[in-house]
């Protein structure tokens, strides 16, 4: 069986295998696929995350939800693009097998952190804008070009699905900075089981 039916999904921590794979594709979207986009769902408002990608609760399958707070929107003002103009509107969102198609050669700093990495922030260099496809929970393919928070929120939750941390993408000099925090995150997570229980 492909999914863990549980009210609520532990998150896993850096060091959990599943973290380090590329994720496979949804074959179809059903029933089962839609109720587990649910409990991801659950899963990231009980940590308080915008994101959370299927490999975070252990399913190595290419799957996002992202929950940006609306108000975004305004708050990127004539900044915003065409995608989170289509896309903030309608959150929380499921992205099936997503893709970026296309990235911006402007790049962005900005602070991350992650759920599967907990209380460690590092700032992290994303193209500015990212051009998204994927399939919707009704099976629409949905092309978004997206700046702002929801461009690194993509980005982000993407590169789960390939087997890399926001840590990944650090800077050697940030890499540094939180070497010692992280290494501690995983020799406790290796005492765990490489999981995060709800508060």
């Amino acid at each position: 069986m492909l999914f863990k039916h549980n009210k609520h999904l532990p998150v896993v921590t850096a060091g959990a295998d599943v973290l380090k794979q590329v994720a496979k594709p949804v074959d179809k979207i059903t029933q089962e696929v839609r109720a587990f986009v649910q409990e991801m769902l659950r899963s990231m408002r009980d940590f308080e995350g915008i994101g959370l990608a299927a490999p975070q609760v252990g399913s190595s399958l290419r799957l996002v939800v992202i929950e940006i707070p609306r108000e975004e929107l305004h708050n990127r003002g004539k900044n915003a693009t065409s995608g989170e103009k289509l896309l903030l509107p309608q959150m929380p969102i499921a992205m099936v097998n997503p893709r970026i198609v296309e990235r911006s050669q402007n790049l962005a700093e900005r602070e991350e952190g992650c759920l599967s990495v907990p209380s460690i922030y590092a700032p992290v260099v994303r193209p500015a804008e990212v051009t998204v496809e994927f399939t919707s929970l009704d099976g629409k393919l949905i092309k978004a070009h997206c700046g702002g928070l929801l461009a690194r929120c993509i980005q982000h939750e993407l590169d789960h699905l390939d087997g890399l941390l926001f840590t990944d993408r650090l800077s050697p000099a940030a890499a540094e900075t939180v070497a010692s925090e992280l290494n501690a995150l995983i020799d406790s997570g290796a005492k765990n089981g490489f999981t995060r229980v709800r508060k």
